[in-house]
C-alpha cells in the first residue's frame, strides 16, 4: 500500500529506454485536434471500433488488413481489365504495322518500277516552269511593246466623223512611250531586229495617228463659229499633241486661221448690217450719216474682235510649249485681221468723201492713231490692218490739213482795216476759236505724245502763220507806228492767251514773245520820245550825250546855258506833277493790263535814263553849273511812282 502511494521518480536511464513513454510524450506533444490527416484517419477508423478493450488494436489491425486485401483485389481486377485492353490494342498496332510494312514494300516496289516515269515527270515540270517563265516574259514584253486592241481602235478616230476623244490621246501617248522604250531597248540590248521592227511599227502608227489628228482638227476648226466662245478641250489637246510634227502643226494653225478669218469677216458684216441678237446693238450702218460715230464704232468693233481672237488663240495654245504662243500669236492675229481690211477701208473712204468738217477729220485721224498704238503690240508692223489704219490716218490728216488751210484762208481773208479801238477784228477771233476747237478735239481723241506734238506743230504752222501774216498786212493800213504796235500787240496777246494752255507750244510762245517785245520796244520808244520832246529834254539829252570833256565845259556850249537848262527843267517839273497829261491815247487801247504796265514801266525807265545823263552832266563841276537847282534821279523816280 505504502509502495503504491509513494511517488517514485524514474531515473534518467529508465526514461530514455522506455519507448511507450516516448510515444505517449510524442502523442501528448502533438496537436492532434488540428491535424487534418489525423482527423480524417480517426473518422475512417472510428466506425470499425465497436468496443474498446485490450484487443481493440488487434481487431483494428485485422480489419485494416482485410480492407487492404479487398482493395488490392479490386485493383488487381481493374488492372486485369486494363491489361486485356492494352493487349488488344497491341495486337491491333501490330496488325497495322504489318499492313504499313506491306504498303511500304509495295510503294518501294512501285517506285522502282516508275523511276523512269518520275524522272520524265520532273523533267516535264522543269520544262513547264521554264515555259511559264518565258510566257510571263513574252506577256510582259508584249504588254510593254505592243498596243491593245482597244488602243488600236482608238487611234483610228471615230468611224462616224473621224474626230478623236480622250482615248485617242491615251493611245497616242502609249505609242510614243513604246517608240521611246524600243529606242532604249536597241541601245541597251542586242535585240536589234526586234527593237527595229517595233520602232518601225510604232513610227508608222504615229504617222497614221497624226494624220487622223490633223483631219480631226480640220473638222473642229470648221465648226468654230459664234457659239464657240470657249474652245473644246479636245481641240486644245489636239493642237498641243500635233506640235511634235512641225509641218502638220503649221497646217493646223493655218486651218484655224482660215476658219477664224471667215468667221470674223462674217461677224463684221453682220454687225454692220444686222446688228446684235434681238436688234441690240443696232446695225453700225445706221450711223453712216455721222462719220465720226460710224468710223469710231467700226474701230471699236474691230478692236474688240481682235481682243477676242487673242484670248481664243491663247486658250488654243495654252497646252503647247511656252514659246509656241510667242512665235505664232502675232502672225496669226495679223492674218485673221486681214479679212477686215477691205470692207472697213471701203466704208471709211465712202464716209470721208462726204465729210467737210475739218475738226471731225482731225478727230478721226486721232482715233486712227490711238488704235494704231493700241493694236500694234498684237499685230505685225507690216500687217495689212496696220497698213490700212496708217493709210486712213494719213488720208484723214491730209483731208484735215487741206480743209483747215482752206478755212483759215477764208477767215483771214476777212481781216480788213483795224477798228478805232485797235482790238483784234472778229475774223482773228474766229481763227483762234477754230484753233482752240481743233486742239481740244485732239485732247478728246487720245493719241500718242510724239504724234500729238508733230500734229500740233503742223496745226500751228497751218493756222498761226497765215494769221500772223494777215495781222501784219492789216496793221500796214494804219498810219501811226503806235497804232500799228498797239493793234499788233492786241492780236499777239489774243493768240498767246489762246495757245498758252496747250502742250507743245513752247517754241511758238517764244516766237510770239519776241514779236510782243519788239512791239513793246516801239511803243516805249515812241512814248518816251514824245515825253522828252514835249518837256524839252530832248535837246538837252542829245547834247549831254554827245558832250566830251575835251570840248570844255558843257555850260559854254550853245543851247546848254544854265538859263536854258533851268527853263527846260521847269517844264520837266510840270510833267512830273501831272504825268498822265503826257500819256499816249493809243497805249490805253492795249487790251492786256500786264502789257500796259510793262509799256508804262519801261517808258518811265527810258525817261529816267535820259534824265540821269543830263543830271550827271549838270552836277559835274567841270561843266560849271554851280548853284543850279535840279532834282536828283531818286526824286524823279519817286515822283513818277504815282504814274506807275
Amino acid at each position: 500500500m505504502l509502495t503504491h502511494g509513494v511517488n517514485i521518480k524514474p531515473t534518467s536511464s529508465s526514461d530514455s529506454s522506455n519507448p511507450i513513454r516516448k510515444k505517449v510524450e510524442s502523442l501528448v506533444s502533438q496537436k492532434l485536434h488540428t491535424d487534418q490527416d489525423f482527423l480524417k484517419m480517426v473518422d475512417y477508423v472510428a466506425p470499425m471500433v465497436n468496443k474498446i478493450d485490450i484487443h481493440v488494436e488487434r481487431r483494428l489491425m485485422y480489419e485494416l488488413e482485410e480492407r487492404k486485401i479487398k482493395a488490392n483485389r479490386e485493383y488487381l481486377k481493374a488492372f486485369g481489365l486494363v491489361n486485356d485492353r492494352v493487349q488488344d490494342f497491341v495486337a491491333k498496332v501490330m496488325q497495322l504495322n504489318s499492313i504499313c510494312q506491306d504498303m511500304t514494300n509495295k510503294i518501294q516496289s512501285n517506285k522502282a518500277k516508275t523511276q523512269d516515269l518520275l524522272s520524265r515527270t520532273a523533267a516535264l515540270q522543269n520544262e513547264k516552269r521554264t515555259l511559264e517563265r518565258k510566257q510571263i516574259a513574252i506577256d510582259n514584253f508584249l504588254s510593254r511593246y505592243s498596243l491593245k486592241p482597244e488602243e488600236e481602235t482608238a487611234l483610228k478616230g471615230s468611224d462616224a466623223d473621224g474626230t478623236v476623244n480622250a482615248k485617242f490621246f491615251a493611245a497616242l501617248q502609249r505609242v510614243k512611250q513604246i517608240h521611246h522604250d524600243s529606242k532604249q531597248l536597241l541601245r541597251s540590248s542586242g535585240e536589234h531586229l526586234a527593237a527595229l521592227e517595233i520602232m518601225e511599227e510604232m513610227a508608222n502608227k504615229l504617222e497614221e495617228a497624226y494624220e487622223v489628228l490633223y483631219r480631226s482638227i480640220q473638222r473642229e476648226c470648221r465648226l468654230l463659229n459664234v457659239e464657240f466662245l470657249e474652245l473644246k478641250g479636245v481641240l486644245v489637246q489636239s493642237i498641243a499633241s500635233l506640235q511634235d510634227r512641225e509641218v502638220l502643226f503649221k497646217y493646223a494653225l493655218d486651218e484655224y486661221t482660215t476658219a477664224r478669218r471667215n468667221y470674223v469677216v462674217r461677224a463684221y458684216i453682220d454687225a454692220l448690217t444686222r446688228g446684235g441678237a434681238g436688234g441690240t446693238p443696232k446695225p453700225i450702218e445706221m450711223l453712216s450719216h455721222d462719220p465720226l460715230r460710224y468710223i469710231s464704232d467700226m474701230l471699236a468693233w474691230i478692236h474688240q474682235a481682235m481682243a477676242t481672237e487673242r484670248e481664243l488663240l491663247q486658250a488654243l495654245l495654252k497646252l503647247c510649249n511656252s514659246d509656241v504662243l510667242k512665235e505664232n500669236s502675232i502672225s496669226i492675229q495679223s492674218q485673221i485681221s486681214e479679212a477686215l481690211c477691205r470692207p472697213f477701208k471701203v466704208r471709211v473712204e465712202q464716209a470721208l468723201t462726204t465729210e467737210t468738217n475739218c475738226i471731225v477729220l482731225y478727230r478721226l485721224s486721232c482715233l486712227f492713231t490711238f488704235y494704231l498704238e493700241t493694236m500694234s503690240s498684237s499685230l505685225n508692223s507690216d500687217s495689212m490692218l496696220i497698213q490700212t489704219f496708217t493709210e486712213l490716218k494719213e488720208l484723214t490728216l491730209n483731208l484735215f490739213f487741206s480743209g483747215l488751210h482752206s478755212l483759215v484762208q477764208k477767215l483771214v481773208g476777212k481781216i480788213g482795216t483795224p477798228d478805232y479801238d485797235l482790238l483784234p477784228v472778229s475774223a482773228v477771233h474766229q481763227v483762234l476759236i477754230l484753233l482752240k476747237d481743233v486742239l481740244e478735239s485732239h485732247d478728246g481723241g487720245v493719241a500718242a505724245v510724239a504724234d500729238k506734238k508733230e500734229n500740233f506743230e503742223r496745226i500751228f504752222t497751218a493756222v498761226l502763220d497765215p494769221l500772223n501774216q494777215a495781222v501784219q498786212l492789216s496793221a500796214t493800213q494804219l498810219h501811226s507806228p503806235i497804232d500799228v504796235a498797239v493793234f499788233t500787240l492786241n492780236c499777239l496777246s489774243a493768240i498767246n492767251s489762246a495757245i498758252m494752255l496747250y502742250q507743245f507750244t513752247d517754241s511758238r510762245l517764244e516766237m510770239i514773245k519776241a514779236q510782243i517785245d519788239a512791239n513793246i520796244d516801239v511803243l516805249v520808244s515812241e512814248q518816251a520820245t514824245f515825253i522828252i520832246t514835249q518837256t524839252g529834254l530832248i535837246k538837252l539829252y542829245r547834247k549831254a550825250s554827245a558832250h566830251q570833256p575835251s570840248q570844255g565845259a558843257l555850260s559854254e556850249i550853245a543851247g546848254m546855258e544854265p538859263s536854258q537848262i533851268s527853263s527846260t527843267l521847269l517844264s520837266f517839273d510840270t510833267f512830273l506833277t501831272n504825268p498822265n497829261k503826257y500819256k499816249s491815247d493809243q497805249c490805253v487801247k492795249i487790251s492786256s493790263a500786264r502789257l500796259r504796265d510793262t509799256v508804262r514801266e519801261r517808258t518811265i525807265e527810258t525817261v529816267v535814263a535820259a534824265y540821269r545823263i543830263i543830271y550827271n552832266k549838270v552836277i559835274d563841276p567841270s561843266n560849271k553849273y554851280s548853284q543850279l537847282p535840279i532834282k536828283t534821279v531818286e526824286q524823279v523816280q519817286e515822283l513818277l511812282k504815282v504814274w506807275m
